[in-house]
């Protein structure tokens, strides 16, 4: 096989909640892309309880890597690489994929490669659109990495000599992630789990300019990095460490998760939320996979356009601090990935605007916009032509940063 294909890099991803394994050639090609999911083992907590994630990647990380391989027509000698993320996520889950990922890859006798989580997401969409043929390729590329875990904006550029890519911090959330605050929101309107799907698909049955939720521009300064959101103050017992600048193109989703509350409270709206909480439970129970419109009974106009004007807000929001970045920096195409990337209204808004304003713009399938290991793969690919191996000594780095 080799010399007649591209070498194979088989890529790991366990970072939260989802055991993912697959097959890649030549840093483009998708042999293999399973995952093995834990949305409905933390459905019934509202959202991933480390503990249980780690157990769970330990009972699905063998027969997961197995079936990619299998999927893929090759073998585990004909691998070239073994790829793994190293961070950021929960330490018990990385420790999982990482212990097996050396020991494959030191019984193989072949290279293993780390990779951060959040250059994955980016590597998603570099995937598929090198697949695509539509690949920007002027530099440098703004890239809005936006999960439940993670609210990031980089300056991208690759080096076309030796195919590394560089990144460059933006912004960043400055308390919860978009997806984070999705999930709160949803949690605390008695919706299904993951919330962030539960919105978007509920969120077009109400009017998104019901409720005026407003965004306060963020104000240049710095922080420390254990300081409280909105304080410039370290929290007790807290070590002293480097202040973090906070950019204007900074985000901060903690306010319109509170204003939400507050909504609730003002209109008297508890009573309604407990009565659809406990009916959805039950539906749910019965019907696992039961689909958001499906539940639609359970909600009355005001809550819709709640959900509709809270999702239209967020949007919004993101949307405007990633084209005044792309402003501000001169980017000359767009890059948006990670788990809220496959949002409608994110997709739809978005690309409309950055079509108005002449930026190419690039999302990520469905498929590979949550957490996966074929973007693992293909961010592992330029550390594979560099000869960029992991160390022996590598372990989980829970809060490893990109940039």
């Amino acid at each position: 096989m080799k010399g007649m294909h591209p070498p194979l890099i088989l890529g790991i991803e366990t970072s939260c909640d989802e055991t993912a394994a697959a097959v890649v050639a030549g840093g483009s090609r998708i042999l293999s892309n399973v995952v093995a999911s834990q949305v409905a083992l933390h459905a019934a907590y509202g959202g991933v309880v480390p503990e249980l994630a780690s157990r769970e990647h330990l009972r699905h990380i063998v027969p997961v890597v197995r079936q990619a391989i299998a999927q893929a027509g090759i073998s585990f000698a004909q691998l070239d690489a073994v790829a793994v993320t190293e961070g950021p996520g929960l330490a018990g889950a990385l420790l999982v994929g990482i212990l097996y990922a050396k020991a494959l890859a030191f019984g193989l006798g072949k290279p293993l490669l780390a990779v951060n989580h959040l250059e994955g997401h980016i590597h998603a969409v570099l995937l598929e659109a090198r697949n695509r043929g539509d690949l920007p390729c002027e530099f440098p590329m703004l890239a809005l990495v936006v999960s439940g875990g993670h609210t990031h904006l980089y300056l991208a550029t690759e080096h076309r000599q030796t195919g590394a890519w560089t990144y460059r911090n933006v912004g960043r959330t400055v308390d919860d992630a978009a997806g984070e605050a999705f999930d709160k929101v949803a949690k605390l309107l008695g919706l299904g789990y993951p919330g962030g799907a539960w919105i978007d698909a509920l969120a077009r049955h109400g009017d998104p300019a019901a409720v005026p939720f407003h965004f306060n521009p963020i104000k240049p300064r710095t922080r420390l990095p254990n300081a409280k959101p909105g304080s410039d103050k370290p929290q007790p017992g807290s070590s002293p460490e480097e202040p973090i600048p906070v950019s204007r193109f900074d985000f901060s989703f903690s306010g319109i998760k509170t204003a939400v509350l507050r909504y609730t409270q003002a209109h008297h709206l508890e009573e309604s939320i407990a009565r659809r909480r406990a009916a959805l439970s039950d539906l749910l129970a019965a019907h696992p996979s039961l689909p958001p419109e499906q539940a639609l009974h359970l909600f009355d106009p005001q809550t819709l356009s709640l959900i509709s004007s809270f999702q239209a807000a967020v949007v919004g929001n993101l949307i405007r601090q990633t084209l005044a970045a792309a402003e501000a920096f001169g980017a000359r195409a767009l890059l948006i990935s990670g788990g809220v990337a496959a949002n409608r209204e994110l997709r739809q808004r978005l690309t409309a605007q950055a079509s108005a304003r002449g930026l190419p713009i690039a999302f990520p399938s469905l498929a590979l916009a949550t957490d996966n290991a074929a973007m693992i793969a293909a961010a592992a690919w330029p550390r594979y032509l560099q000869h960029l191996h992991a160390p022996e000594s590598l372990t989980a780095a829970p809060q490893l940063k990109l940039g």
